[in-house]
């Protein structure tokens, strides 16, 4: 999983730019998280838990996005994509436009515990 943190100089605040496959991460990072180090401890905890066997799945669900941690992956969706709605009206649809690329993200267990731990050194400093 590629990635890349930044600071707007002005407002001071942090942004995440992730690779193509992984577009969802970004926005759920900065959303869901943002830099409210409590949040950060307690998905970070919750990798803890299932990684060390105590617990074999836990979801997170935001405001716009939901996290579900397991011990073969971790999930992020969209909280839109998860809805009933079957399909995306025909105008909306491009070649460019892909819904589901930029509202579904998946990496390892590892990885994401890796993630979680570099964003909490970047809204640190």
């Amino acid at each position: 999983m590629e990635y890349e943190f930044r600071r707007d100089i002005i407002t001071g605040n942090a942004s995440a730019q992730f690779s193509y496959e992984h577009q969802a991460v970004g926005p759920w990072l900065e959303v869901e998280i943002g830099q409210d180090e409590k949040k950060l401890a307690q998905i970070s905890q919750a990798v803890e838990r299932v990684i060390s066997r105590k617990e074999q799945e836990i979801v997170f669900t935001g405001q716009e996005y939901s996290v579900t941690i397991s011990h073969s992956d971790v999930i992020i969706n969209a909280n839109a994509s998860m809805s009933s709605i079957d399909e995306v009206p025909e105008h909306l649809v491009s070649d460019e436009l892909n819904i589901d690329e930029n509202s579904r993200a998946s990496c390892g267990l590892d990885d994401f515990y890796t993630l979680l731990l570099s964003w909490a050194d970047f809204i640190k400093k």
